[in-house]
């Protein structure tokens, strides 16, 4: 297998614990550095990883056993920060998304051609069992021909849990942002590309309240429903809202010509899939039939890894990333313009995770 990959995490915020619990786990990778702008929280984040050292941002773009900078800051700042280790001559794997808009995302694109190194960008949630188990019984043919699908992502809100929530209210967050590109990601390894979206949005309050009482503005659309268009003709629903409590309403369900999947929650490694067909008439619970067991936050990162290794491409590319933010990106023109809006990107749909316990195996 060789040396594992270095890497070192930009940004010790609320996920970046998860992501070096997971890392320090996989053989194929090594965190060996840990920045922030507060050098207080990356040393935190750092004394619970062997050999990890907290550093300023700076000194980790310029320590030559960073191979791969983890972009873990705010979404405002992606860009900024792919951008500076790209010149630095590192590979980035981001936090979605991938930018806070296709022009910046371009720039990022173009910067990793010209330095020859690799972008790739969460979610890596559709790695796991439950998103690549539909897919292969899609795959296999069990509900027939896809011909349309539903996806519903519904909260009150992130500031209920989140202490300091502000972001998610800000350009690059909001329900769409935050939480679609779990569900377009999975989409696309289920239907394929998109091609064309309608849809609507509203801001229905225009401000919200952290914990300890600070009311802060909202700057986002924080209900979202459109409709798209992938190229294959299936037509997906879909809902992303800020604004509704917990209802009934399926993550996501395919339906096809012979029956209906309905597929756990995107935002999730695993969960059961339930198959329900004309012939049986009546829902089954599937076997793991694919994807990584056991994954977790930082299993994109050892993918990353093997597709350095092999001189393939990662499955959480960049160019899968950036026709969802696309697709959201055309969403949101789309409701403010009250027309449909043809998404000008494509991507290719990343090859299927076969049944395995580690990235290295697969």
């Amino acid at each position: 297998m060789g040396e594992p990959l270095t890497v070192g995490i930009v940004g010790a915020g609320k996920i970046s614990a998860a992501y070096a619990q997971t890392l320090a786990r996989l053989p194929g990778v090594r965190l060996t550095r840990v920045a922030d702008l507060d050098l207080a929280r990356a040393a935190a984040l750092a004394a619970d990883v062997a050999g990890a050292l907290p550093v300023r941002p700076d000194e980790l773009l310029a320590s030559p056993d960073v191979e791969v900078v983890l972009n873990l800051t705010v979404p405002r700042a992606h860009a900024e920060v792919a951008l500076a280790a790209l010149a630095a001559g590192k590979h980035v794997y981001g936090e979605k998304p991938l930018a806070t808009g296709t022009g910046e995302a371009r720039q990022v694109l173009e910067a990793a051609a010209s330095a020859r190194r690799t972008v790739a960008c969460a979610p890596d949630t559709v790695l796991g069992t439950g998103l690549q188990t539909a897919r292969a019984a899609l795959s296999a043919g069990d509900i027939g021909t896809p011909v349309a699908a539903t996806a519903f992502m519904v909260t009150p809100g992130h500031e209920r849990w989140h202490p300091s929530p502000q972001f998610y209210y800000e350009p690059g967050g909001g329900p769409l942002y935050d939480m679609g590109p779990y569900y377009l990601t999975a989409l696309v390894h289920l239907l394929g590309p998109v091609r064309r979206v309608t849809g609507m949005a509203s801001t229905p309050r225009p401000t919200r309240t952290t914990l300890d009482g600070l009311e802060f503005p909202v700057d986002v659309a924080t209900h979202v429903t459109g409709v798209l268009e992938h190229a294959s003709g299936a037509l997906t629903t879909l809902m992303m809202s800020f604004d509704a409590w917990t209802g009934q309403l399926p993550r996501i369900e395919v339906y096809g010509t012979e029956g209906t999947l309905n597929v756990p929650d995107p935002n999730g490694f695993a969960g059961d899939v339930h198959r329900f067909t004309g012939a049986a008439q009546e829902w089954a619970v599937l076997p793991e039939l694919a994807g990584y067991r056991d994954a977790a936050r930082g299993y994109g990162v050892a993918d990353l890894a093997r597709s350095l290794r092999e001189g393939t491409q990662p499955r959480a590319s960049a160019d899968l990333a950036y026709h969802v933010l696309d697709v959201m990106e055309s969403l949101l023109a789309a409701a403010a313009t009250g027309t449909a809006t043809t998404v000008t990107s494509t991507c290719a749909v990343p090859p299927p995770v076969p049944l395995a316990a580690d990235p290295q195996d697969a």
